[in-house]
């Protein structure tokens, strides 16, 4: 049986890349008071600004009760304002209160100091292609529900992946 090599392996780098990246941004973020959870929430809706909140639940892959508590705790912090829907009195619009403005652009310039940490050593070149190769792994396994696994690589008779959620995160 061959050793499996956990140092090298595909998954446990980008897992634990991804993890201390979040861990380093949380612990800089704390300072600010918003947790990382509010941060995307807020980076989400300054994206999509006005979206209900079922929508923003799904593009954030969190249960609808769940984001409503986000969504509760920076309302009463002033951080974003519900606004009725003017064509559906049932569904309440999202949108960035001032305030929230030049907080996100601060947890940006956070986000861009442990991600600038993270790839010191380095090139542009190396940088550029880390970004490439990630996004195409990241579309692979996007379209990898639309091909029947024994098939010879042709497309599912019918697809359970949502292709407008794919275009909302794959971009």
């Amino acid at each position: 049986m061959t050793q499996y090599d956990l140092e090298r392996s595909l998954g446990f780098l980008l897992n634990d890349v991804s993890r201390l990246m979040r861990q380093r941004f949380d612990e800089r973020a704390r300072r600010l008071g918003l947790t990382r959870a509010q941060w995307r929430v807020l980076g989400h809706l300054r994206r999509y600004e006005g979206i209900s909140q079922s929508s923003l639940a799904e593009i954030l892959e969190v249960e609808n009760v769940t984001l409503g508590r986000h969504i509760d705790r920076l309302e009463d912090d002033g951080w974003v304002e519900r606004r009725p829907d003017p064509a559906d009195r049932r569904v309440w619009r999202l949108h960035l209160a001032e305030k929230s403005r030049p907080m996100i652009d601060r947890l940006n310039t956070l986000s861009t100091e442990v991600r600038e940490f993270a790839l010191t050593g380095l090139s542009k070149q190396d940088r550029d292609k880390l970004i490439d190769t990630l996004q195409s792994m990241k579309n692979n396994l996007f379209t990898m529900n639309d091909i029947a696994p024994d098939d010879g690589g042709q497309p599912a008779p019918s697809s359970s992946t949502n292709s407008k959620t794919r275009k909302q995160n794959v971009g």
